[in-house]
Order: structure tokens, then sequence, then C-alpha cells
């Protein structure tokens, strides 16, 4: 009775939450509660290279963020990159498998010190110990199985440096949401990447990541609808048919 109550409560706050979306489009994350955001509000303090000589200020030579020469890479904490992500992958698995086995036996005893001859007009009609056993056996196995798989995705994302390693390998994250009419489709990027990886227009493949986390859904209407309901999931798990 408690595990019942507690799975109707379950079952209760998750209507809730699908009811509270009637006639309203799925809200959008706030801007400023991400790790993004907090990235960038508070960077690492960093010492000017000028300090000290005000007539650096005006050189074109002076290694700053605005100078003609500057390195205008991802580098530090809280600057902004862009992740490049193109997936197309294939996959296919073929498998054929084939298995045939006979067997026979047979067994008689036509004479043995003249008993078969004596037991015989004692059997059955038809029955003899010459034929005492026959036995056959036949099996057969066949099976298949393919499987074809096949992922593409084309995408460009702006991630944020979130932490520099000490050995200098940059923690990024990015994410972008898009609404439209009451579907919100969902982006996110995460994972580890080398300084020197990052090309010199601040740009990153995705098979450059390390531990590149990608996901790529939504919620809304749509998505609600293509959703088995709650009831059909715990069917599905209960049920052994």
């Amino acid at each position: 009775m408690k595990t019942a109550s507690i799975l109707l409560l379950l079952l209760a706050l998750s209507a809730c939450s699908r009811a509270a979306n009637v006639g309203r489009a799925p809200e959008i994350t706030p801007v400023r509660q991400s790790a993004e955001f907090v990235a960038m509000t508070e960077p690492p303090l960093v010492m000017p290279v000028t300090s000290g000589r005000p007539e650096a200020a005006a050189s074109l030579w002076s290694g700053q963020a605005a100078s003609l020469v500057a390195d205008r890479r991802a580098t530090a904490r809280g600057d902004i990159l862009t992740v490049v992500i193109e997936i197309d992958d294939r996959a296919e698995i073929s498998n054929s498998s084939e298995r045939s086995r006979r067997a026979g036996d047979k067994v008689g005893i036509p004479s043995f010190a003249g008993l078969p001859q004596r037991i015989d007009p004692r059997l059955p009609e038809g029955a003899s110990m010459a034929d005492l056993v026959d036995a056959k056996s036949s099996t057969n196995y066949s099976g298949e199985g393919n499987i074809s798989r096949r992922d593409k995705l084309t995408l460009r994302v702006a991630a944020t440096v979130l932490d520099t390693l000490p050995n200098g390998v940059l923690h990024i994250e990015g994410s972008q949401e898009v609404r439209v009419n009451f579907e919100l489709r969902e982006l996110t990027v995460s994972g580890f990447v080398r300084p020197s990886d990052v090309s010199a227009r601040n740009e990153i493949a995705y098979d450059r990541i390390a531990g590149a986390r990608v996901s790529y859904g939504g919620r809304g209407q749509i998505t609600d609808v293509q959703q088995p309901r709650y009831g059909q999931q715990i069917a599905d798990i209960i049920l052994p048919y």
C-alpha cells in the first residue's frame, strides 16, 4: 500500500507539471542562471601587460585583446569560442547463423542364448526382440539479424570556458535554446579541449573535444505527444510479455 501510494503521488505530481503547460509555451531558461554567465562575470584577476608603462597603451604591439596582433582565441575563464558539430556516423551489422543436426539409434537382440526366440511369442503381435529400440532425432536452427543506423547532425554553438585545468586544458560548456511557437529546442555541449586545437578563427571541431557531451532535444507540445504515457512506460517495465 505504501509503495502504491508513493507511485500515485508521483504520477499526480507529474500530471500537475504537465497541466501547468496547458495553453502556454515552455519557459526558456534565464541566461543569468547558467554556468556560462558565472564564468564570464567572475573571471580570474589578470594584470594588464602595460601596467606601469602608459606609453605602451598607444602601441599596436601591446599584446592586449584590443591589439591588432593579439591572439583572439579563447584561452581563459570567461572567453567564448565556437564549437562546430558535424556528425555523420553510419553503422551496419549483419549476422547469419545456421545449425543442423541429425541422429539415429537402433538397438536389437536377434539372438542371445535363445532367449529372444522364447520371449518373442509372449510379446504383443508385431513386437520382436530383433527391433528392440529404434529412435531418430533431427534439429534445425536458422537465425539472421541486421542493424542499420545513421546519425547526422550539423550545428554551430558558442561555448564558454568555465575553467582551466592545471595542465592547461580548457573546460568548456555551451547551450542554446530556440523556441518556435509551443516547441522549445535545446542544444548543449560540454567537454575538454586543448588550447592548441582551437583554430585561428576561434573554432573547435567536436571530434577534438575530449569527453564530449552533446545533447540535442526539446520540450513542448510536439515532444509531449511523441512520448508514451507514464502508465504505458510502467506497464512496459512490469509486464513480462
